[in-house]
């Protein structure tokens, strides 16, 4: 079993990060809408890029954390997690996830949202969005558009989510 390192995202880790997501996804869609997202200083959030690496220091997996909004008020969008394909379904994308929601937690955030495969979301205390009030601003499956309050005491904002420009949504 491979122990995993998940640590914030530096600048020599850009690389190494797009080429994780050229090889997890059919396109380089989400590799350019990370570099986007970089560019985008309302969106990016330093210290919520995350990377897991190996125990020789093999960048592998990768979840990035952003700014968005639900009905005007801050939330973070998850996305996109990717691991490399040789290693992926070995905890190192789940790494990267547990790293990037605690790094939130630290910063003080609470609302994060992911559209993503209701099959694995759930084990980090995803629920569906609409459970909350919370939209996406074009069709989803309901069980993928999910969403999880990191402060238990903090309210959750209702509404449709708006993210940022690199997505092009």
């Amino acid at each position: 079993m491979t122990t995993w390192t998940a640590r914030p995202e530096t600048t020599g880790d850009a690389p190494a990060i797009r080429e994780i997501l050229l090889a997890a996804f059919p396109t380089a869609l989400e590799a350019d809408i990370v570099d986007a997202l970089r560019a985008d200083p309302e969106a990016w959030i330093d210290g919520l890029s995350i990377v897991a690496t190996a125990p020789d220091g093999t960048a592998t997996g990768y979840a990035l954390l952003t700014r968005c909004h639900v009905d005007g008020l801050p939330a973070l969008a998850l996305a996109p997690c990717a691991v490399l394909p040789a290693a992926q379904r070995t905890g190192a994308g789940s790494a990267a996830v547990r790293a990037a929601l605690d790094a939130a937690r630290a910063a003080g955030e609470n609302l994060v949202l992911v559209l993503g495969h209701p099959g694995y979301y759930p084990r980090f205390g995803f629920t569906p969005a609409s459970r909350s009030g919370i939209r996406a601003p074009f069709e989803v499956p309901d069980e993928a558009m999910m969403a999880m309050a990191l402060d238990s005491t903090r309210a959750v904002p209702a509404g449709t989510i708006r993210y940022p420009a690199a997505f092009g949504v």
